[in-house]
């Protein structure tokens, strides 16, 4: 056995806090009541659904996650965020068309009684959308001190304990660090000058940092990757994840690229590309902010396959990522794969796969464990980035210098022995099985 953590108690209600109204945040808060009210199961939620295996296989010790580490529970949640379209969640939920009505009509009042807060919100980052519930305010100072005080008036309304925050906003235009990024204080001053390189997604994270709320990033901006919001969250003691969602077409690489590799098989290209048709569809369409994604999807197979390791298996890959809105598509993502693999003696082989997934159904219990893992983190005093947390993440963020990890079996593994860890047990290294 090794030493247990001190954990505070998930005594109280929890806050959850998501900049961005949209498919996959109302998605997410419409299924959560409608488990608390035994209308649904949470299907896909790992701390909700999963057991973890204790010892041995043959001690039979096989609890769920819930009951073996102390997670705040569904009734303690309370629900609230910004947007710059939407007034409240149940308009939201209809314009977003994701949910059929059969399955809004039960929880409606609840959702109409979660209003927008109005958004920090800059066009020149999501070029195809038009905001019109913002902050308008002179500087980006203004806005992170507004939003901090969003911050406290709802945890004062809501009689809140805790808060934590999860991004369901939109995938920003592409950018890489700059010296504004550096350390906080640089930051700050870009904050006070308007610096154009900082960005709504940066401001939302440095509000919930100041104000102690741990953060995760669910799209691929560049938001918590910077060194000025490593230091912060160090510096605050604020457990923090990024970033990018894993659900459709990365889900499925995570999945099978694994499976290549254990095999020793060659993997001579990677052809993918979607259709959907959703506002975040209509975002990607814009050049800038596609190529925000394209450079989540397209880090993962490197970090499966180590090329430098198997030359000769992975050397020299070709990997394609497109991504096509279609409007009748709707938030129903189709994802084709075209994998060029090769075996003995070299003969080739082809893998076709075509995912119709519905992005925010793969989402939304994404968004439920983040918010209850880094609550449990909050509560065990763990600070900056929680690396075990990579499992939910397309490009997630490495807390040393040797990178992130890839492979989803590798990532379930991290996390059931962080909890493990945290609840005094051993790790279990060989199988998950059981």
């Amino acid at each position: 056995m090794t030493e247990k953590l001190s954990i505070t108690p998930a005594s109280g209600r929890l806050g959850v806090l998501t900049p961005g109204l949209g498919a996959v945040a109302t998605t997410f808060i419409a299924g959560v009541i409608a488990a608390r009210k035994g209308l649904a199961v949470p299907i896909g939620s790992v701390s909700q659904m999963a057991h973890i295996r204790l010892g041995r296989r043959e001690e039979g010790r096989n609890p769920l996650i819930r009951d073996f580490v102390p997670l705040a529970g569904l009734d303690d949640l309370v629900f609230g965020g910004w947007d710059p379209i939407s007034s409240n969640v149940l308009e939201a939920a209809r314009t977003c068309g994701v949910l059929d009505e059969k399955d809004i009509a039960p929880v409606s009042s609840e959702l109409e009684g979660i209003v927008a807060m109005d958004a920090v919100f800059d066009n020149q980052w999501v070029k195809k959308l038009d905001g019109k519930r913002v902050k308008n305010l002179d500087s980006k100072w203004d806005q992170a001190q507004a939003l901090m005080e969003d911050i406290e008036k709802f945890r004062a309304d809501n009689e809140c304990d805790r808060l934590v925050m999860i991004w369901c906003g939109s995938t920003e235009a592409f950018q890489e660090a700059s010296a504004v990024h550096e350390t906080v204080d640089s930051f700050e001053a870009g904050l006070k000058s308007n610096d154009e390189n900082i960005a709504p997604s940066q401001i939302y994270a440095y509000a919930a940092i100041m104000s102690g709320v741990p953060f995760a990033n669910g799209a691929p901006n560049l938001a918590l990757d910077i060194p000025c919001m490593v230091e912060l969250a160090k510096s605050r003691g604020v457990p923090v994840a990024g970033k990018d969602f894993k659900t459709g077409q990365t889900l499925m690489k995570t999945l099978l690229a694994p499976g290549l590799k254990a095999r020793m098989l060659g993997l001579r290209g990677w052809f993918s590309t979607n259709i959907l048709g959703n506002r975040d569809g209509e975002v990607l369409d814009d050049p800038d902010n596609f190529k925000t994604k394209e450079v989540s999807k397209l880090g993962v197979l490197d970090t499966i396959l180590q090329p430098d390791s198997y030359p000769d298996l992975y050397g020299d890959i070709d990997h394609v990522v497109r991504i096509n809105y279609y409007p009748p598509r709707g938030d129903n993502k189709e994802g084709w794969d075209n994998i060029d693999i090769f075996g003995w003696l070299g003969y080739p082989m082809q893998i076709k796969v075509d995912f119709l997934c519905r992005d925010s159904i793969l989402a939304a219990p994404i968004v439920l464990d983040l918010a209850l893992f880094l609550d449990l983190a909050a509560r065990a005093d763990q600070s900056g980035v929680q690396e075990w947390l990579s499992f939910y993440l397309k490009a997630p963020q490495a807390s040393t210098d040797a990178g992130p990890e890839h492979d989803i079996f590798i990532q379930q593994t991290k996390l059931k022995n962080t909890l493990r860890e945290w609840m005094g047990e051993e790790p279990v290294t060989h199988s998950e099985a059981g």
